[in-house]
């Protein structure tokens, strides 16, 4: 299945610092830095019943002291039943996000001169100006990272000399992912996000892609309407249940 294939690209793309298989769901732990890093996702078919099973990852949870948190992908069979039955458990519905898609064309331009492949060293101070998620616990981000077992590349567009947009991309096989594409919030409306992008597409074209992929949070307009323009379509949707303090 295309979107599970996605699903696996991207799970491997941004690795937890812990992860175990429990009968078709993966079990994610990283100290509560992201909660893709830290949440089950059921990808798999199951021979287990719902119930023994989040019963027994609320367990899990409960030992790393972080909230048990289901990540559930629209195309998953059981995403739907378990979307019921965690509602049934108090857990809160959060961040309906969007995963697109696009075929990358063999034959269209390269370079951009502005765009510069930098170190992980000297891109991470970049993205952290710009981005204040989980800004305390930036230095689980730097160590999910260091974990990516992909090729893949940290991706900064320059204008003067000044950076003024950034972003990771991993390959997996001709799949590349796009995660972390921030911008100057002071630089927006200027066309950079979109001239990165084109960069790092172009990037993963040298690099063997065939595609690429990426998420948008749902009430993300303005970035929708540049993926669009950029050729992606949606290919699937996944939201969180997480459990209430």
């Amino acid at each position: 299945m295309f979107e599970r294939r996605i699903e696996e690209a991207g799970l491997n793309s941004w690795p937890a610092l812990q992860q175990l298989f429990f009968d078709g769901w993966i079990v994610r732990f990283a100290q509560g830095y992201t909660k893709r890093a830290n949440s089950v996702t059921p990808l798999y078919p199951s021979l287990l019943t719902a119930q023994e099973k989040i019963a027994y990852c609320e367990r899990l949870y409960a030992e790393q002291q972080l909230p048990t948190i289901f990540r559930l992908p629209s195309f998953s069979t059981e995403s739907q039943q378990l979307d019921q039955m965690l509602a049934e458990r108090g857990y809160q519905y959060l961040d309906r996000t969007f995963v697109w898609s696009a075929q990358l064309p063999a034959d269209e331009g390269s370079n951009n001169p502005d765009l510069h492949i930098l170190s992980l060293e000297t891109w991470l101070p970049i993205y952290l100006q710009w981005s204040e998620r989980y800004i305390e616990l930036h230095h689980l981000h730097r160590e999910l990272l260091e974990r990516i077992p992909s090729p893949h590349l940290y991706a900064a567009l320059y204008q003067q000399g000044v950076p003024v947009a950034c972003g990771l991309g991993v390959l997996e096989h001709e799949a590349l992912g796009l995660f972390d594409i921030v911008a100057d919030p002071g630089q927006r409306r200027q066309g950079y996000g979109t001239q990165l992008i084109k960069g790092m597409l172009a990037w993963g074209r040298e690099q063997g892609a065939r595609s690429a992929y990426l998420q948008v949070v749902g009430d993300n307009l303005a970035a929708q309407q540049m993926y669009t323009k950029l050729g992606f379509q949606e290919a699937y949707q996944y939201w969180y249940r997480a459990q209430g303090r």
